[in-house]
């Protein structure tokens, strides 16, 4: 009967490694390194292993001295477990040298030190055909330092941690050397993004292309394996008989060409497949450009800007391929019998698309349903319980969205609700104060909890002033009530929303801003300055969010007849859009999702402006003596004007025609 003690075990080999030794009728006892926070996860997948009563939980950490086990466990330990599997690494090929040393070499050096004092039988250590570097030619499991570059800090530290076991003389040792590791090949099931998945997104858009035959580099070759190969392959290995202090390379036997392995995904994906390779003699000088041209200003900012949208890191361009050629002869050897063998990658690359795609796609929130781009989407509409914001959840629910209605009445965000279930859709209401911080917080834990995701956010509540400055004297409150609901709202509830949009790397956001933004729109100084802070806000966190996949657009929409402009007696008489009419400028902003919507006249004054700014001066001066201050705003109320007259004077009727929709 055996014991053993096993760093890692909650990763993706070590799942898998676990589950082939506790099968075995001959394994008495795993001991299992684990640290606090993960011991959940390690009960969790307990009930997945056989022989699970068989598995003993040891709190700890490869980063600490001894791994962190206290003086009475080392006793306990001392003498009693015959194989030390040490998987517990940085697995990061993008990882900077700081983690790696901390994981890989120091990790190395402190499970050295545990296995010398409790006097392991043997110490198993996972390394990587990483440290063949840049070897070219033949690398034997022999070989070890042959004097190859080793380009990244994940190269450097894991040849560092495998010279460490090789180079004591406390316990015996074997050394595992697994290639790109890549999921289960009959489950499909990974932990990350890795190796070749990094290139799935890319992939997938190829998918939309025409299916043409098209001609593929010879950039080199590659070597994949499925986890489930490596972990049997090394129960095999763990418990054989006299092969201490020999290295195994857990790799496929013949190396895959690069346009192998694209068209092995390629197929699932629906790609067009490369029926073609450019031979190395050509394929060469054009990546060696390409390595040149890095060194032009601006080239690489662009390159990277590209990966980074693909999700690609930069580094993984120059360690994708192998220049060493594994030879695995002894490994072969040593696993002849078990039954142990390299399945082919075209017979799972399936299984590992279908995986990829319904459970690690980062892109996969970007997703919609048959019916179009807002099928099935979640979509938070602030101001929803009439006006633009009922206008929109109906257009929404119609085209197979699901609005989340937000507004401080609960009673008619419910009527809103009813409406739209009345006519076959979905909503759900969440009344929200947006002026206050406890309200938003709370709101967005809950939308969270009850929904499978938030894909869009549309900031329509707002609050309208119009009151000159000559009456605002002693009015700071009207500031601040703009700016509290009309700014400050909508950005409470964008800060709350962002978190959960990034990690999905998916989200859009429109912004019902105004016209009188794109102008001078007279006695809105406290409602156009508080969307014109909410207009530049979104311009500098897009910028920022760019990368995850966040998108902004504001509207700047024209006068609408809602409730919000009804105590301004003189807009009965201007030409408005309806709120169907609104609603549908905010339903292109969310089907189309461009930088900016808005009207022929906004974008006239605005070009106005920045050409002639003195000129549109002197006419919003004079749209400000012809259209008074309403009686409402504490003005004189000279120029009366009830509900439906139209009686305004021969230059304010010129006017207001002349600049249709604006805010006067």
């Amino acid at each position: 009967m055996a014991t053993y003690l096993v760093t890692g075990a909650t990763g993706l080999i070590g799942r898998h490694f676990m589950a082939e030794i506790l099968a075995r009728p001959d394994t008495d006892r795993v001991w299992v390194l684990v640290r606090e926070r993960s011991r959940d996860r390690l009960t969790e997948l307990t009930h997945d292993w056989p022989g699970a009563d068989k598995v003993r939980p040891l709190v700890g950490d490869i980063r600490a001295e001894r791994l962190g086990i206290t003086d009475e466990q080392v006793t306990e330990l001392s003498g009693t477990i015959d194989h030390l599997v040490h998987l517990a690494a940085l697995y990061d090929i993008a990882a900077d040298d700081d983690a790696s040393i901390a994981a890989n070499v120091a990790g190395t050096q402190h499970v050295l030190a545990l296995a010398g004092a409790i006097r392991v039988g043997c110490l198993h250590h996972v390394s990587s055909v990483a440290v063949a570097g840049d070897h070219r030619g033949r690398f034997t499991e022999e070989m070890f330092d042959a004097g190859q570059r080793l380009v990244t800090a994940y190269h450097r530290t894991k040849f560092e941690s495998e010279r460490l076991v090789r180079t004591q003389s406390d316990v015996p040792w074997r050394i595992y050397r697994p290639a790109i590791v890549v999921g289960n090949s009959v489950t499909g099931e990974m932990d990350k993004i890795d190796g070749p998945y990094y290139f799935f997104s890319a992939l997938q858009r190829l998918a939309s292309l025409p299916s043409l035959p098209f001609v593929f580099p010879d950039i080199g070759d590659t070597n994949i394996v499925p986890v489930d190969y490596v972990a049997a392959a090394m129960a095999s290995l763990v418990t054989a008989p006299d092969l201490d202090g020999r290295a195994f390379h857990l790799v496929n036997p013949a190396p895959q060409s690069a346009r192998e392995v694209y068209n092995a995904f390629a197929r699932p994906a629906g790609a067009p497949l490369a029926t073609v390779e450019l031979g190395a003699g050509f394929a060469k000088p054009l990546v060696n450009l390409v390595k040149l041209a890095e060194h032009v200003p601006g080239v690489t900012i662009a390159r990277d800007a590209v990966l980074d949208r693909l999700g690609i890191p930069p580094v993984l361009l120059s360690t994708a391929t192998f220049d060493p050629v594994f030879d695995s002869t002894e490994t072969r050897k040593a696993l002849a019998g078990s039954g142990v063998d390299v399945p082919p990658l075209e017979d799972y690359a399936d299984v590992l698309w279908r995986y990829w795609r319904e459970h690690l796609d980062p892109f996969r929130a970007r997703r919609h349903g048959q019916r179009g781009e807002l099928d099935g989407r979640r979509i938070v509409i602030t101001g929803a319980s009439s006006g633009i914001g009922r206008a929109t959840a109906l257009k929404i629910a119609e085209a197979g969205g699901v609005p989340l209605l937000v507004a401080r009445r609960q009673a008619e965000l419910e009527e809103v609700q009813a409406e739209i279930a009345a006519a076959g859709g979905q909503a759900y209401v969440y009344p929200c104060d947006l002026t206050d911080d406890e309200s938003v917080n709370k709101t967005v834990e809950l939308m969270l909890a009850e929904q499978p995701g938030i894909d869009m956010l549309v900031n329509n509540a707002g609050r309208s002033i119009r009151r000159s400055v000559q009456l605002s004297y002693d009015r700071m409150h009207d500031y601040e009530r703009a700016m509290a609901i009309n700014y400050f709202g909508a950005v409470r509830l964008i800060l709350a929303l962002l978190p959960h949009m990034i990690e999905r790397r998916f989200g859009h956001i429109v912004n019902v801003s105004s016209i009188g933004v794109q102008g001078i729109a007279p006695r809105f100084s406290a409602y156009v300055a508080s969307k014109a802070a909410l207009d530049y806000f979104s311009k500098i966190v897009a910028t920022e969010t760019h990368g995850a996949g966040i998108t902004f657009t504001t509207v700047h929409m024209p006068l609408v007849r809602t409730p919000m402009i009804r105590p301004t007696k003189i807009y009965d008489a201007f030409p408005t859009k309806a709120p169907e009419e609104a609603a549908d400028m905010v339903m292109d902003a969310l089907v189309k999702r461009p930088k900016h919507i808005g009207t022929p006249t906004g974008q006239m004054i605005a070009a106005a402006y920045a050409v002639a700014p003195g000129l549109v001066d002197a006419i919003a001066y004079q749209g400000y003596r012809v259209f008074p201050d309403s009686t409402a705003a504490g003005g004189s109320g000279r120029l009366k004007i009830g509900k439906g007259d139209r009686h305004l004077g021969a230059a304010a009727t010129a006017l207001a025609r002349l600049t249709r929709g604006f805010h006067w």
